[in-house]
């Protein structure tokens, strides 16, 4: 099998700069795009662990009004309880259930993403390459 590997793109410092612009529930509509995006990588492995989904939700949650800064915290804590459940060898799984993780968190703050080193916003900005790694 192979694995995945993330490499950082060029692009990284602009996209920082328009979020750094852009509307507090534009940013973490986006966060929770760019997470969802990943989070197969994830469920393909961890099927009855829903803690990533349910993360992202809250964040969409939050933006339409239906839970509070605090719930939707919960959930992130929540996610990232999830990441550090899987098996250290599986990145790929580990930054997807940080990026649901970091998604819900950007309610709280919005500038989390750019806080923190594994995040959806990032992720967004990495271009996702199969190979395999000696």
């Amino acid at each position: 099998m192979t694995k995945r590997k993330f490499v950082d793109s060029e692009k990284h410092k602009l996209i920082e700069e328009l979020l750094k612009k852009a509307d507090h529930k534009i940013a973490v509509i986006w966060a929770c795009e760019c997470a969802e995006h990943v989070l197969s990588y994830f469920e393909e492995k961890y099927l009855d662990d829903n803690r990533p989904r349910k993360a992202i939700e809250a964040g969409r949650l939050w933006v339409g009004g239906q839970i509070t800064v605090s719930q939707a915290r919960k959930a992130a804590f929540k996610a990232h309880a999830a990441a550090r459940d899987v098996d250290k060898g599986d990145q790929s799984a580990i930054f997807a259930a940080r990026s649901a993780a970091h998604a819900a968190a950007t309610v709280h703050v919005k500038n989390t993403p750019w806080l923190l080193p594994h995040t959806p916003l990032k992720l967004s900005i990495f271009i996702i390459t199969l190979m395999d790694l000696p």
